[in-house]
């Protein structure tokens, strides 16, 4: 298997005739097997004959996640009994998105991070391990695995948690890359201090980084990234993907941002009003997949914004690179690799029983990170009442927030504030 594929060294003009054929494949595909598309082309009197090149896919309209929430099932294009594997997103309005993947897409994610994880150097007979789930429905974790294998990589499953577990599984399988949060890295540093271990000389040269940001838009490392840094002089490489995607950017050893598959994804980045933007600046990703069976999207709006490079990089390839991502829109919070939105932190505190009034407050940590802090008002005395919360939150979420008992006399002032019309449940302090 080629993992530097020859579409990413071909000209800028080769790889937009590559993508405009298979953006045809793509909409005749879904013309025939998406209820959900078939009707939006219908309903909006699109032919698909007449989208020919990657500009006319400004004639269509954009799909969103809530698109997906309230459709989830017309999303579906092959039947049940050929979905493979059932993950899902973390839900905003309500219920999570459930995805499904069939037999083929699972070998094409397999592909995707192969050539995503050579890019930051993995090659066969690399040992890796894997500080990130492979449960819970999450399909990062499947993904990793599935790419390591078809480079040829030796894998060791950690899951998330446990320094210790992690270091003695370091010394003992000496892997040369981590894949991890990188904020997991402090973690693991300061075990290795507190209880003399030769971290400096371990086996490890590098670590795919998930769920965090460690750069700065200019490539520079950011707080997270020095601060590991100072400390363990390790090649530290960003990626970015959604289980929407099924595609993620990777950086190369120049870590210049996050490559792009044009033989997997179809990008486009838009300003407010669903424009394309100007070269330079930023917008909301917007993606089209290319080669997905199970649910495939057409102009899916990723809420992330982000900045593009289009040079050239000194790895030999001439695909679009991905900055970091520089914001949200309205109000998600990046969380430990978790993507969340108040409404559904609010429809776990309202759902549940003894709380009197409670506030969500979302502030940056000294590391830049984004961190959650529950403020709680309740009526019930025992102790085990704040772990019941947290593992609530565990359980739906799939993140254990800060949580903090207030006075209800106390709260409820910032609460219901008298020159607030609603009451304050959320303060982001970003």
């Amino acid at each position: 298997m080629e993992l530097f594929p020859s579409i990413e060294k071909s000209s800028v003009q080769e790889i937009k005739t590559f993508q405009e054929e298979k953006l045809k494949e793509l909409l005749k595909y879904l013309e025939n097997n998406s209820p959900f598309y078939q009707r939006l082309f219908k309903e909006n009197n699109i032919i698909i004959s007449e989208i020919q090149t990657l500009e006319d896919l400004q004639k269509i309209p954009t799909t969103a996640k809530n698109d997906i929430q309230q459709n989830n099932d017309a999303f579906f294009c092959v039947p049940m009994n050929e979905i493979v594997d059932f993950s899902t997103t973390s839900g905003t309005l309500g219920d999570p998105v459930t995805f499904g993947l069939s037999e083929k897409d699972m070998e094409r994610i397999a592909y995707n991070e192969a050539i995503s994880l050579s890019c930051a150097g993995i090659s066969k007979g690399d040992v890796v391990q894997m500080i990130t789930t492979i449960d819970k429905r999450f399909i990062a974790g499947l993904a990793y695995l599935l790419g390591l294998r078809k480079i040829g990589a030796g894998v060791v499953r950690m899951g998330p948690g446990i320094p210790e577990l992690q270091w003695d599984s370091i010394f003992r399988y000496k892997p040369k890359y981590l894949i991890t949060v990188p904020s997991f890295l402090l973690k693991m540093i300061d075990y290795a201090e507190k209880n003399g271990l030769d971290y400096k000389n371990s086996s490890v040269v590098g670590a795919v980084c998930i769920g965090e940001s460690i750069k700065n838009q200019d490539f520079s490392d950011n707080i997270l990234s020095q601060k590991i840094k100072e400390k363990w002089n390790i090649q530290l490489y960003s990626t970015y993907a959604s289980t929407e995607m099924s595609t993620a950017f990777t950086e190369c050893e120049f870590q210049n941002g996050g490559h792009h598959h044009p033989e997997l994804i179809i990008t486009e980045i838009l300003d407010d009003e669903g424009n394309p933007i100007k070269d330079g600046e930023s917008g909301e990703l917007t993606i089209t997949t290319l080669g997905v069976e199970a649910i495939p999207l057409l102009r899916f709006k990723t809420g992330d914004i982000v900045k593009a490079h289009n040079e050239s990089c000194k790895c030999g390839r001439n695909t679009m690179r991905l900055g970091p991502v520089i914001g949200r829109k309205q109000q998600m919070i990046k969380y430990k690799g978790t993507t969340l939105y108040p409404p559904a932190m609010n429809d776990i505190l309202n759902d549940f029983e003894g709380i009197l009034c409670y506030q969500i407050v979302i502030q940056s940590n000294e590391i830049g990170l984004d961190e959650i802090i529950i403020k709680l008002s309740t009526e019930r005395q025992e102790e085990s009442f704040e772990a019941e919360v947290r593992d609530h939150f565990r359980a739906k979420l799939r993140v254990s927030p800060k949580i903090e008992m207030i006075d209800f006399d106390v709260l409820s002032k910032n609460v219901f504030n008298p020159n607030s019309r609603k009451p304050i449940t959320f303060i982001d302090l970003r």
